[in-house]
């Protein structure tokens, strides 16, 4: 398990993420909240758009500000510490490139940590973390700074991922900004783009701990040819259909070319593997 993740379960207060806070004290310039081992931080007023008091919870994102000092905000980033994202470039200096995620402080890429030399303009994938000296950067060398953690998923268990490349198998995604993994082409039913966030299921891991994701939850097989071409067109309407075992037998030999009986058939195998759900309108991808 990752220190960040190990972290979140142990309920710590954490640099570079959102955490849900308490106001300690009110004070002319905003507010200070309680930062557990971290100390009291403040909420400046500039980062609050209404009134607080004193007990009030709020959810914070917690980073350092030109000074060095942690500082709280409302505002959400386009990324937090642990994440992959595609961030545009703002700026190139003497000590590396400064990407634009979403507050007023930059965040900077160090020569030593990009790939390539990144260009002002330019959108590029990168991995946000905090570094020796405790300040949040951001690596395009993510070949470099994942799988440096032992792999420790569950068979089948529900990750988060982002695709990193295409490759000639399929597409190499980040797993939970922790280690690699690929999803095989004939197993993906879509094109999907560099930088693309979604759930993903691990599938197998290999003696090399190398890992092979699905899509689909486990349990469905994928053998099932009427099940896979549902689940395409499922896709390919933005996950939901009003054909269902409702629908007449025409509408559903001319969409998937079998009989009604076949078609209730294996949209009861996809609910059993709870790869879809019927509602009164019609059918729902998962």
């Amino acid at each position: 398990m990752s220190r960040l993740r190990e972290s979140r379960l142990r309920g710590l207060v954490q640099l570079g993420r959102i955490n849900t806070l308490s106001v300690v004290k009110e004070v002319d310039f905003g507010y200070y909240l309680d930062g557990q081992d971290l100390g009291e931080i403040l909420l400046p007023n500039s980062a609050v758009e209404s009134m607080l008091e004193v007990g009030d919870e709020v959810d914070a994102f917690i980073y350092k500000d030109s000074e060095d000092r942690l500082i709280a905000t409302l505002k959400t980033p386009k990324a937090q510490v642990g994440d992959i994202a595609s961030l545009r470039v703002n700026a190139v200096t003497s000590i590396g490139a400064f990407l634009d995620w979403g507050l007023e402080k930059e965040l900077l890429v160090p020569f030593a940590e990009q790939a390539e030399r990144l260009e002002e303009g330019k959108s590029y994938l990168a991995l946000l973390y905090v570094d020796v000296s405790n300040r949040i950067v951001a690596s395009t060398k993510l070949d470099k700074r994942l799988h440096r953690e032992p792999v420790n998923y569950d068979l089948h268990q529900q990750v988060e991922i982002v695709i990193c490349d295409h490759t000639d198998m399929g597409y190499k995604a980040a797993i939970e900004g922790a280690h690699w993994g690929v999803l095989y082409r004939n197993e993906v039913f879509k094109e999907l783009r560099i930088g693309y966030r979604t759930k993903a299921y691990i599938n197998r891991i290999r003696d090399d701990d190398k890992i092979d994701l699905l899509l689909e939850k486990p349990g469905y097989s994928t053998n099932d040819e009427l099940g896979n071409k549902i689940i395409k067109f499922l896709k390919q309407n933005d996950g939901f259909t009003h054909v269902s075992d409702k629908s007449s037998p025409e509408i559903i030999s001319r969409l998937f070319g079998v009989s009604k009986k076949k078609f209730k058939q294996s949209i009861g195998n996809l609910l059993k593997a709870g790869v879809i759900s019927i509602e009164s309108d019609g059918i729902r991808l998962h």
